[in-house]
């Protein structure tokens, strides 16, 4: 097996050329403004015509377009085809997806991260269907010699009602390339839509659920080795010296090398490198501090107090609104390193060739791995090729390119195709994770119960800025300080699912309801007496909307039937992330004298939701990641070195405790924006003050498990 998608790019242009042509539209990622172009398909199959992309409609009626974006479990392969039908009027059973490879000649943002694939390619991929639309009418009503207004589609077939004539867009396919394409091209009403909006199929479910080979540790080449690496098992130390002699003559070793800070076995199959990796005589050396969980806990609260501080957004006179306050609510929030947990682990193909570098594997940032390679083996990056397989997990993860750095330096070393694997405990110890941090927030209060000040302090560990400065509460208080303070640590950090913000969320609206209670207001009221100080009388930029912040809360508050239930403990948060606001209530009920959190009501703007039941799963699943890591989420280190290594010391939430989760999205017509990631931001602080609202207990450090507070309730 070469490859585990079986058509490339040219070969599916070969092969479609090969079979009677058709119609092909070359459209540009780059330009949302620029119409599509009609192409020769026996130049495209040359490769003499340069196109960003393309969707092609086949004389047998397949519909093919590429899907650039790296395929994690969000649902991109499905909701980019579900655009261009929409606009085409195709058949959805003939519409197919191929993942492209990496090409930055071709494709713009070809990453997945950031919750922004969809708002990137929403208004291209709209206009390559109703170009292809077009195209297909014109052809229609020239064969037929009546007006194209008189012409209608539906399910990949065109109709002219008055003469009963229809004929299949594979029967006009060829006619159509031969139209020209018009200066401007209308798209259709969102109230005109029939596919968008309704639930459709995952398009690799069926390959999934059947076994095929989508996934990187799929991935298979004849002759390839496999290889394991061993890294040093604290953070903190470097390579000292490798006694590989015994390893080395153990059954199936091709050779064992040493690269940067890592060892690499080498042979024949994972269980003999695996065996042989335990065989290595290794001696490290201390490099940096060993640090350990209590020192990150000292050094938090030392920098909190001492801590040279970056100013990220100062309003008004902050030092006379705490000198005059009425009151002042002070409170600290805290949470620790979580590792990614994909259930894939990472893996990469490499092979260093004479002639450049092949790649192949799961990677959120194909163009980063493709970058690093070409550093390491002096080819240029136009010499180094990188195939996107299908990921099972990333959440930030695989946006760094490390798996595909080692993968690269032992086919260098041992001058043969390799496949770097990590087991599971690789995985969990092998650094990249949501790193530390810990906020101090303060709030100054008037004695009519109005929030005059607001302070926050975020001290994290190769974070960079740990705040989000710029979201809600600011502009909606008169006097406002945000500063940051970062610690450089030795263990590795990175992106984790909705960076930043997965607890600058909980912390933030948790904290918010503090200050409603010591405010004497509704927690609901509260949020919503700000929004309109915000939007009466902004204070500095607002980057956030207002009024579609005000949607979700009281969507939210209207579908739980805020306040109104007997025996049910509610909590609210919302927030606004990646371009979308999402409003969350949880609900807490006392069962056999503890309490369980049972449901979470949950209001999303995204904007237009292209999949309902693919939209439904990333909500549910944010929720439940979000709920999930802030309930039992704990990665601790002793002298620099983690203490879980793998799921039986690392809880993740249990079937029987996730919360049942409803799901309700705002219908404004807006443009789609992200939904991989902001729903989990508010899960956390949503069920932290449900459970209050329980116990009158706050919870103001993550997993709440391992709080006093939690444990003395349940």
């Amino acid at each position: 097996m070469q490859s585990i998608e079986q058509t490339s790019r040219r070969n599916f242009l070969k092969i479609a050329a090969a079979t009677g042509g058709g119609l092909f539209l070359g459209f540009n990622w780059s330009n949302a403004a620029t119409l599509p172009i009609v192409v020769n398909p026996e130049a495209l199959a040359a490769g003499a015509v340069n196109f960003n992309s393309f969707l092609s409609i086949g004389t047998d009626n397949i519909i093919t377009i590429f899907s650039p974006n790296p395929e994690i479990g969000q649902g991109i392969k499905t909701a980019f085809p579900m655009i261009v039908a929409e606009e085409l009027d195709a058949d959805w059973t003939l519409v197919k997806t191929v993942q492209a490879n990496l090409d930055t000649n071709k494709y713009e943002r070809q990453v997945t991260g950031g919750s922004g694939a969809v708002p990137h390619s929403w208004e291209r991929l709209r206009k390559a269907g109703a170009t292809a639309r077009y195209l297909l009418v014109e052809s229609a009503a020239k064969r037929w010699n009546v007006p194209a207004s008189e012409i209608t589609t539906e399910k990949g077939k065109v109709f002219h009602k008055t003469s009963g004539k229809s004929l299949t867009y594979g029967e006009l396919a060829e006619d159509a390339s031969k139209i020209a394409v018009p200066k401007e091209i209308k798209l259709k009403q969102e109230k005109d839509f029939t596919l968008i909006g309704q639930s459709v199929r995952n398009v690799d479910n069926k390959n999934i659920i059947t076994g095929k080979p989508l996934f990187g540790l799929d991935f298979y080449r004849e002759g390839m080795l496999f290889a394991l690496i061993q890294r040093p098992k604290a953070f903190g130390l470097k390579l000292k010296s490798v006694d590989s002699a015994a390893a080395k003559k153990m059954p199936g070793i091709v050779d064992v090398v040493t690269f940067e800070n890592s060892v690499a076995v080498v042979g024949k199959s994972t269980w003999q490198v695996k065996k042989a990796r335990e065989a290595l005589k290794i001696e490290y050396e201390k490099e940096f501090d060993l640090e350990s969980s209590a020192d990150h806990n000292r050094i938090f609260k030392q920098l909190l107090e001492n801590g040279e501080a970056t100013v990220r957004r100062k309003n008004g006179n902050v030092e006379e609104a705490f000198k005059n306050a009425f009151k002042v609510v002070t409170a600290e929030y805290q949470c620790p390193f979580l590792p990614h947990s994909p259930l894939e682990p990472m893996n990469f193909f490499a092979h260093v060739r004479e002639d450049g570098v092949e790649l192949v594997g799961p990677t959120q940032t194909p163009d980063r791995a493709r970058n690093e390679a070409a550093k390491i083996t002096g080819f240029p990056p136009e010499k180094v090729t990188v195939e996107i397989t299908r990921q099972g997990g990333g959440f930030g993860r695989r946006l760094s390119a490390d798996y595909a750095i080692e993968a690269t330096h032992v086919s260098k070393l041992v001058k043969a195709p390799v496949k770097v694997i990590w087991t599971r405990e690789d995985d969990m110890t092998g650094g990249t994770y949501r790193p530390a941090v810990r906020y101090r927030f303060e709030a100054a209060l008037d004695k009519s119960g109005q929030m005059i000040g607001y302070k926050l302090r975020g001290v994290g560990m190769n974070s960079g800025n740990p705040t989000r400065e710029d979201n809600f509460p600011s502009g909606a208080v008169d006097n406002l300080l945000i500063d940051s303070v970062e610690h450089k640590s030795p263990i590795t950090t990175g992106p984790w699912r909705a960076p930043i913000t997965n607890f600058l969320a909980y912390a933030e609206q948790s904290f918010l309801d503090e200050v409603a209670e010591a405010a004497g207001k509704d927690p609901i009221q509260f949020r919503l007496e700000l929004f309109e100080k915000a939007k009466k009388s902004p204070v500095g930029e607002i980057k956030y909307d207002i009024d579609r912040m005000v949607a979700v809360t009281k969507l939210a508050a209207e579908k739980s039937n805020w306040g109104k239930k007997k025996g049910v403990h509610q909590g609210f948060s919302v927030y606004f992330s990646h371009r979308s606001y999402v409003a969350q209530v949880g609900e807490v009920v006392v069962e056999k004298g503890k309490p369980v959190l049972k449901n979470v009501i949950a209001a999303v703007d995204c904007g237009i939701v292209i999949n309902k039941s693919g939209s439904l799963q990333q909500v549910r699943g944010g929720v439940v990641d979000g709920v999930g890591h802030a309930m039992y989420g704990n990665m601790t280190f002793k002298d620099g070195a983690p203490d879980q290594n793998n799921f039986n010391g690392f809880r993740l939430i249990r079937m029987s405790e996730i919360p049942e989760v409803d799901v309700h999205f705002v219908n404004n017509g807006i443009s789609p924006t992200g939904l991989g990631e902001p729903a989990l931001p508010p899960a956390g602080a949503a069920a932290a003050n449900a459970f209050y609202k329980a116990t009158k207990k706050r919870l103001r450090n993550q997993p709440f498990t391992e709080e006093e507070a939690f444990k003395n309730i349940s």
